[in-house]
């Protein structure tokens, strides 16, 4: 009975991704995917290279907080993260509990991202190296507050993310330029959002309402086929319209 539930759970989340044809809808699969599994959180990201330093810029996709991302930068965690240094050289799954003793592995976060972590309700995870068409090394990293995953488990989602990393490619092969460019003060509210600045904040910066503000950030959403600030902050930076 356990085999037919997981089969069906592959099969329904495997086709939701495989029809996806926007970012937007491929975001949305992904965070369902996420839910399915118990997880909070869910994102598609590069793998960090020797040079990076900060993660929000390596987010595609994804439901992670945005407080988050800003807490882990500020404590300079990237080049300190066990999980995603070693997606660099592997295309392994990597999961991890930091409550499960048996089930850590050999994974030692140091005590800044064990906390963050905690905070966040997130001691368990799994980060999913793939590769993607043009070679780019990526992974989905999923985090959240239940028990470890058990091989099937483990197998099963790594099997529904080649689905997602096919329709990834899919999207970006479709898509291969931006379709409408942000104008100079969507351009400056998104430079300052980065900067980690609230719309009260931007609004009083360039003398406008924090309603005005909202409405370029919308704007600016949606035409960038996002879902949030952080992954427009994130696609800004990509595209280097931002830096």
């Amino acid at each position: 009975m356990s085999f037919i539930i997981t089969a069906e759970r592959q099969l329904l989340l495997s086709a939701e991704l495989a029809t996806a044809r926007t970012q937007t809808a491929f975001a949305q699969a992904l965070e369902r995917t996420s839910s399915a599994f118990g997880f909070s959180h869910a994102a598609l990201m590069s793998a960090p290279v020797a040079e990076d330093s900060l993660l929000t810029p390596l987010v595609i996709e994804g439901s992670i907080p945005s407080q988050f991302l800003r807490d882990f930068d500020r404590y300079q965690l990237l080049r300190r993260c066990p999980m995603l240094m070693r997606v660099r050289d592997s295309v392994m799954p990597r999961p991890w509990h930091l409550l499960e003793k048996a089930a850590a592995h050999d994974i030692e976060p140091p005590r800044e991202l064990r906390t963050l972590l905690i905070n966040h309700n997130c001691p368990m995870g799994v980060v999913i190296p793939v590769n993607s068409s043009d070679g780019q090394r990526l992974v989905f990293w999923f985090m959240g507050n239940r028990n470890s995953l058990g091989q099937s488990e483990l197998n099963e989602l790594t099997m529904i993310m080649l689905q997602g990393l096919d329709t990834y490619n899919c999207i970006r092969r479709n898509d291969g330029s931006v379709p409408h460019m942000l104008s100079a003060r969507e351009l400056e509210v998104v430079r300052w959002t980065a900067q980690g600045k609230t719309s009260v904040e931007i609004g009083q910066i360039l003398s406008l309402s924090d309603h005005t503000v909202n409405a370029y950030m919308t704007n600016a959403i949606r035409k960038l086929d996002c879902v949030n600030r952080t992954q427009l902050v994130a696609k800004a930076i990509r595209l280097k319209l931002i830096s």
